[in-house]
């Protein structure tokens, strides 16, 4: 009963508040105390008992008493960090505040007058430029009172962390404690695991879902590419005015790297008790992704120790020249004799601390424990569902991402042993179990660009090499091989069976493909004809001629198997013979019609009778064991819009490897780079308007569809056509002189033994091969060309976008911003 009558007192407050017409004084604690003093209510029944209808008619029609509200609802966090909470009574106050909090900020947020309001020194009465402001300096704005008293909640004994208090007498004093012994979880710079206290867990919780909250005014800003548009909650958290933000970025990061969802491995224990501390690690690997999305728009580079000293400098400068939040004006700083146009303004401490764990053991530490994370939704036991499964892979992916990203000798540490295939298992069954899914092709791009990011270092290629020999259930055919044909097998399937919003990746998909081509020891006879079905459906005619850019996918196949044959034709004897009874397709490619009459007869041909590509040389086999087909969206399901990706040639810069191995930067633009200029030229078409000419028509075919409809329709580029000058542009690029170098040596040869020894199984010809050699009868080996990830204003918002969809989609219990006036995506039901 004492439950239903709080809720009830609870529910008379809000409606008292929504129905008073007169402001009521914000020292009339009797009123506002009816809010948080005399209830215990749950973040559930908050959002149930304060309905959105409710926030929107105050905040329009009796906007002071929202301001009090929420400046009582502050002044409570605050008085409770001051004092620790002593008691328990203080506590659900401080609960109960948080909550409250929670369900409004949304409301604030989605209110283009409202958003500066918590930035004000007083509680304002209205609208922002309607009141009268304090301009004494030493206030702080309620933003910097609300943060400052989260943080120090996060660290209050006997309320967030365990007590250290010698004696049940003695009081730790919030004001002097030293946060850094309070650390929630042993791992990267702490070595003693605290005792689990659910209840810990649970206050943490709230207290991080408010943060959030506070965070999540992104959401309700357009998308931009304007990167020195700061976050100002983000900002200041980061900064050094928090004290705990050392403390707290360990502790958020230490409870996400050490936690097991499996535990003990006892079946169905996720059924027979509550795990809270999953809840804790959603929330903390949600706030670390959010907060390391700012870095104050520096472009992140490893810092030298001049050039630390010189950035701090001028960060010094920058704080004393700019009043905080008034304005932003811009730095120009040569670090390395690179000139960087900087943001001044305080430094983001998440990211810094971030870029400057270097201790073996920690990268240990963070990778087995994400790792972990990633695999356990594949694991497989007798007993059906009988481990738990975790939801919150995509934000793991991110943070992996910012990590490799920020922390240059982490990447090389996941790269210098096989534990990067540990990672790479996991995402590659992301995305083969989500190509069908158009609600998911946000994972889709997330899980591609780690893989492009890793495959512009020669150690992931080579690790590669390793034999795959995991039973994780695949929905692609059964193989023997290694993890480089897992790779190829699972890209073919996303090209030939993904759902159309996915074809904006093929270059991507094809570009790691040639990024790890010139390490690929031994290809399986499956992964070789996968690549030559790839090579055969792009290069007909009318699919060349279909879209401006469709003959780039050719020329990277291409590429592919010219890094192979020069540089590891021993051990790909599956390849070659491939590329032997595949030779037609070659020979076609450099026969290609390129006048006028024959253009206009492929597209007319695609039109009225389109090709159905043969599926003999990708005959599909039996399944992996205990896989499930990829299947699509459910009805109804939700989604968050994305914003359009850059042109590979955007999102990849170009490097030679040299004679010792290092990388030697490409300034001018290699042949598909020319022939793409030149195809831009002749099509009257930008690089971005190229780059998205593929990405919303249906130009490709899906292999299961490819035998009962057409493959492609026009593009919507419809003033552009395909011209003999504009396919002798690239035609005469195609790289084909080694493949018929190879062709020109080996064919009558394997014809010749075929013929002399009546050999019919192919087993032979593969020995002959095996045991054959090229070496003087190839042309000069070409350079190793790697194209490398290089972040930009496109792939900044684009993760921006996605990471707030992601928090927006994953936090539905309750949902805080459900039916609010998002603008940075749209919210789409399938």
């Amino acid at each position: 009963m004492g439950s239903i009558d709080s809720k009830l007192n609870f529910r008379k407050a809000v409606i008292q508040l929504t129905t008073k017409t007169q402001p009521v004084e914000a020292t009339d604690d009797a009123f506002w105390d009816q809010f948080w003093a005399d209830t215990t209510t749950t973040v559930q029944d908050v959002f149930a008992l304060v309905p959105a209808a409710e926030i929107r008619a105050v905040r329009e029609e009796s906007p002071s008493n929202l301001a009090t509200l929420c400046y009582k609802a502050v002044e409570k966090l605050v008085q409770g960090a001051e004092s620790g909470c002593p008691t328990e009574r203080e506590k659900q106050v401080i609960l109960n505040c948080t909550c409250i909090l929670s369900r409004i900020l949304p409301y604030i947020f989605e209110d283009q007058d409202w958003r500066g309001f918590f930035w004000s020194t007083v509680p304002g009465a209205g609208r922002a430029g309607t009141d009268e402001l304090d301009d004494d300096e030493g206030a702080r704005p309620l933003a910097e009172s609300l943060l400052l008293a989260i943080a120090d909640l996060l660290f209050c004994p006997d309320f967030t962390v365990h007590s250290h208090r010698r004696s049940p007498d003695s009081v730790e004093n919030m004001q002097s404690i030293d946060s850094c012994e309070y650390i929630w979880e042993a791992g990267v710079g702490f070595a003693q695991s605290p005792p689990l206290n659910y209840i810990h867990d649970l206050n943490r919780i709230e207290l991080l879902r408010l943060l959030l909250t506070c965070f999540s005014e992104a959401m309700y800003l357009p998308s931009s590419t304007d990167n020195s548009v700061l976050n100002p909650w983000v900002t200041f958290f980061c900064s050094t005015e928090n004290r705990h933000a050392l403390p707290l970025f360990t502790s958020l990061l230490n409870v996400v790297s050490a936690y097991d969802p499996v535990g003990y491995g006892i079946p169905y224990n996720h059924l027979l008790f509550a795990d809270y501390r999953e809840q804790l690690v959603e929330q903390a690997v949600q706030i670390l992704i959010v907060t390391l999305e700012h870095d104050a728009g520096v472009p992140h580079q490893p810092p030298s120790q001049s050039s630390m000293e010189e950035h701090e400098v001028s960060h010094r400068l920058a704080r004393k020249s700019v009043p905080r939040w008034h304005g932003m004006c811009f730095n120009v700083i040569p670090v390395n004799g690179v000139v960087f146009v900087q943001a001044a303004g305080p430094e983001n401490l998440f990211v810094n601390y971030l870029s400057r764990i270097h201790r073996e053991e920690d990268f240990d530490f963070v990778l087995k424990g994400l790792a972990r994370l990633l695999t356990n939704p594949l694991t497989q036991t007798y007993l059906p569902n009988s481990t738990k499964k975790i939801q919150f892979h995509q934000e793991l992916l991110v943070l992996f991402w910012k990590l490799c990203d920020f922390n240059k000798k982490f990447l090389f540490f996941v790269l210098k042993s096989s534990d990067v295939l540990d990672i790479l298992v996991p995402i590659l069954f992301y995305l083969n179990d989500a190509r069908a899914d158009q609600s998911r092709v946000g994972l889709m791009h997330i899980g591609v660009f780690i893989l492009l990011l890793l495959s512009g270092e020669r150690n992931f290629g080579v690790r590669l090499n390793k034999p795959y020999s995991a039973h994780v259930p695949m929905d692609i055919p059964v193989f023997t091989g290694t993890h480089a044909d897992l790779l190829i097998v699972v890209f073919h399937k996303i090209i030939t069976t993904g759902h159309q919003r996915l074809q904006p990746l093929f270059d991507c998909l094809l570009t790691i493909v040639v990024n790890v081509s010139p390490y690929l020891k031994s290809l399986s006879m499956v992964a070789a004809n996968k690549l030559l079905h790839l090579l055969e459906a792009f290069s007909t005619s009318w699919f060349l001629f279909s879209v401006a850019q469709n003959h780039h996918l050719v020329f990277f196949l291409l590429e592919a198997f010219n890094n192979i044959i020069q540089y590891q034709f021993d051990g790909n004897c599956n390849l070659v013979y491939a590329i032997i009874r595949k030779r037609n397709v070659f020979h076609q490619l450099a026969n290609l019609p390129s006048d006028a009459a024959s253009i206009q007869k492929a597209l007319q041909r695609k039109r009225k009778s389109p090709d159905v590509i043969s599926r003999t040389s990708s005959q599909e086999t039996v399944s992996m064991e205990g896989s499930h087909p990829a299947v699509p969206a459910e009805p109804g399901t939700l989604k968050t819009s994305l914003v359009a990706i850059p042109g590979i040639d955007k999102l990849t810069e170009k490097s030679q490897v040299s004679e010792d191995g290092t990388m030697v930067s490409v300034p001018k633009m290699d042949p598909l780079q020319t022939a793409h200029a030149d195809q831009n030229a002749a099509a009257g078409t930008s690089d971005t308007e190229s780059n998205s000419g593929r990405d919303n028509e249906d130009v490709f075919y899906t292999e299961a569809e490819m035998e009962r409809r057409p493959l492609s329709r026009a593009p919507s580029t419809s003033f552009w056509a395909p011209t003999p000058e504009w396919v002798l542009s690239w035609k005469c690029k195609l790289p084909l002189q080694t493949i018929m170098r190879l062709l020109q040596v080996l064919v009558p040869q394997v014809e010749k033994i075929c013929i002399d020894k009546g050999l019919t199984d192919e087993s032979e010809i593969l020995k002959f091969l095996q045991h054959g050699t090229l070496v003087g009868l190839l042309p000069v080996p070409h350079p190793i060309l790697i194209r490398k990830y290089q972040a930009n204003a496109g792939t900044a918002m684009w993760f921006r976008t996605y990471m707030w969809g992601v928090v927006y989609l994953r936090n539905v219990d309750p949902p805080i911003w459900y039916d609010t006036d998002v603008r940075l995506f749209e919210i789409q039901r399938m």
